[in-house]
């Protein structure tokens, strides 16, 4: 397993096609990373699919209802835009036309998409298992698709 060097601020994702760790960036964006450890811990992701994964782009989860059109139980996060650049294993924050609209869904990049640059927000990185988010079934909407098993923050976990 890739060093954690700080659990609280790291996700361990399992999902259909294998285990990815994220480490999150509370210093590019602190309240959306609070978000994602909170609905992490209430166990809002288990079970919830990849509903829109598209090939050289990325593999977007967190809609509750498996379509893009749902979030969580809390009130929308304003945007935390950064100079951060969306390469590859780079993990952002889902939202609708409004900038103001990031709640619960998120995306992996499979490939640098700098047009999104300063567009949305990034709040972490892949440190491990980049290769199984490689292998995420492709869709808009994807046919049987792939999901998180659970997702933990990794301070919670046992050793």
């Amino acid at each position: 397993m890739a060093e954690i060097k700080d659990p609280e601020n790291t996700l361990v994702v399992d999902t259909t096609k294998g285990r990815v760790v994220i480490a999150l960036r509370p210093d590019l964006a602190p309240k959306h990373v609070e978000r994602l450890k909170t609905l992490a811990r209430e166990g809002f992701y288990d079970g919830i699919v990849f509903h829109r994964v598209i090939e050289g782009f990325m593999a977007q989860t967190g809609c509750p209802q498996g379509t893009g059109m749902g979030g969580s139980s809390y009130p929308n996060l304003p945007a935390e835009f950064t100079k951060t650049p969306f390469n590859r294993g780079v993990v952002g924050m889902a939202r609708s036309q409004n900038p103001n609209s990031g709640n619960s869904q998120f995306f992996i990049m499979f490939e640098p998409g700098h047009f999104l640059n300063g567009q949305y927000t990034v709040f972490g990185e892949v440190i491990e298992g980049m290769e199984n988010v490689d292998k995420i079934k492709r869709g808009e909407p994807v046919v049987n698709p792939d999901k998180i098993n659970s997702m933990k923050v990794a301070a919670d976990i046992a050793a």
